[in-house]
């Protein structure tokens, strides 16, 4: 088959590789139908993951349709299209008892990064009766493929741990697909007020259209200064830092109001200056976290009702064998107006 395959910073091929085989009772082989990349891809390729192994097969988000089942598989059968959690969970272990499944013991966050990974035309997924989702009739695959990683992470990380609740004001800094998971999974906690933060016009552009109320360019000057003349001096009751950067951390420190919540979404490869002399006194809460995808399938009832276009967040589309070409259009996506990616296998 041919997969997308890690060999050092800096150098992934598209190679043939063996297809898969049930090596558990409770694996499963599904063939991928559409997939694609993350950000956190991006972050292994550019060498921020040494741990990754040389000829890992990349991804961890898709849709596919069940091939074989082990012999321990209950609740999945061939010929089943499902949804390929970026989770895997055992279900068994003390962090899966406590709903911990990103700290899975047996699992976690491992395909594409441990195990190999999704972006191949097949997988073995791990522990398939609790990590692949069976997609109703009448929900779009490339909708679908959201809830792999990015609706999750966004409303896990971002909102719940936010505590968005009704009536409050959102700062979301990043309008990359996290910061626009973000956004699209925050309305449905009723917010009165979502200020989208990006220099990219394209995106701020976008992120109006999926329903944010304000959107500011740090280009145009001072963003703190800017955010309180929307929603007053004190600040937002809930900052959601969906980059990774030190700039992006240091706005969400300057932005929230006492009492307020600063949820770390944005993965960090470098330092920050953490202003606790002037933030201690604020009670506020600052969360982090890797996604449980414990919501997965009440978002996925979410989505089916929801007059938003999920399809807004999925700009380009390549067939499996084009994955080079996409990394390069993922990699460079301001330039090229990439949000998501959709790699069909053809």
């Amino acid at each position: 088959m041919k997969a997308m395959v890690y060999h050092a910073a800096n150098d992934i091929r598209l190679e043939d590789k063996p297809k898969p085989q049930i090596l558990e009772a409770t694996d499963a082989i599904v063939r991928i139908v559409k997939t694609t990349i993350c950000g956190t891809d991006l972050g292994i390729w550019k060498g921020k993951n040494p741990e990754v192994a040389d000829g890992r097969i990349l991804g961890h988000e898709g849709v596919g349709i069940v091939e074989e089942v082990g012999s321990g598989v209950r609740n999945i059968k061939v010929g089943d299209k499902v949804i390929i959690s970026c989770v895997s969970k055992c279900c068994t272990c003390d962090n899966c008892k406590k709903q911990l499944y990103s700290q899975c013991r047996n699992g976690g966050w491992i395909l594409g990064y441990m195990i190999d990974g999704t972006q191949a035309e097949y997988v073995r997924t791990p522990y398939a009766d609790n990590s692949l989702i069976p997609l109703p009739e009448g929900v779009n695959d490339e909708v679908a493929l959201l809830l792999s990683d990015v609706l999750p992470t966004a409303h896990e990380i971002g909102v719940q741990y936010g505590d968005v609740k009704p009536g409050d004001a959102v700062f979301i800094a990043g309008a990359g697909p996290v910061g626009m998971s973000a956004l699209l999974t925050a309305q449905f906690y009723s917010p009165s007020v979502i200020i989208v933060c990006d220099m990219d016009e394209n995106r701020l552009k976008l992120a109006k259209e999926l329903g944010a109320t304000h959107t500011i360019n740090p280009v145009s000057g001072n963003v703190a200064a800017r955010v309180a003349e929307i929603v007053g001096k004190d600040g937002v009751d809930c900052a959601i830092e969906a980059v990774g950067l030190p700039a992006t951390w240091s706005l969400c420190q300057d932005v929230v109001k006492p009492g307020g919540h600063i949820a770390v979404v944005g993965v960090y490869g470098q330092s920050v200056d953490f202003n606790l002399e002037r933030l201690w006194i604020k009670n506020l809460t600052i969360t982090t976290g890797l996604v449980n995808a414990n919501t997965t399938e009440m978002l996925l009832k979410a989505i089916s009702t929801s007059s938003v276009d999920l399809t807004k967040m999925l700009t380009h589309r390549f067939k499996l064998s084009e994955l080079d070409k996409a990394y390069e259009v993922f990699k460079h996506a301001a330039e090229n107006g990439a949000m998501k990616v959709v790699l069909v296998n053809e």
